[in-house]
């Protein structure tokens, strides 16, 4: 029942800047951590940045820190990727995950962390 989806994928320059949008339904996801991974062909997902709803707490990956910010939004059951400075090494497609479980959430940084998926949304980033 619970649905994720990705949104605001597309092509950019080296150095500009997209949002992606996450939103979420089928759950009360005030208790849940959101997450964003993203997967290269020929390369695994790689965790990019969580949240823990409930808090707001945030945490990101090191290649993305400080060019990337996970955040709620005010709309109900939303979560961003802002993304800035963006690097060709950046191209890939960007999934939403959702687990249920808050408790050791910086510990969530794999995907078989996380039960709910999204199809996610391709980021291609041009030299």
């Amino acid at each position: 029942q619970v649905q994720l989806v990705e949104s605001g994928g597309g092509l950019v320059q080296a150095g500009g800047s997209l949002r992606l949008s996450c939103a979420a339904s089928g759950a009360t996801f005030v208790r849940y951590v959101m997450g964003w991974f993203r997967q290269a062909p020929g390369k695994e997902r790689e965790f990019v940045a969580a949240i823990r709803w409930s808090a707001g707490t945030t945490y990101q990956a090191d290649s993305v820190k400080g060019r990337f910010t996970i955040s709620r939004g005010n709309a109900q059951n939303t979560v961003y990727l802002q993304m800035n400075s963006l690097k060709p090494e950046d191209t890939a497609v960007y999934y939403c995950a959702a687990d249920p479980t808050e408790s050791r959430w910086l510990m969530k940084l794999a995907p078989y962390d996380y039960e709910h998926w999204g199809r996610g949304t391709q980021v291609t980033v041009s030299s």
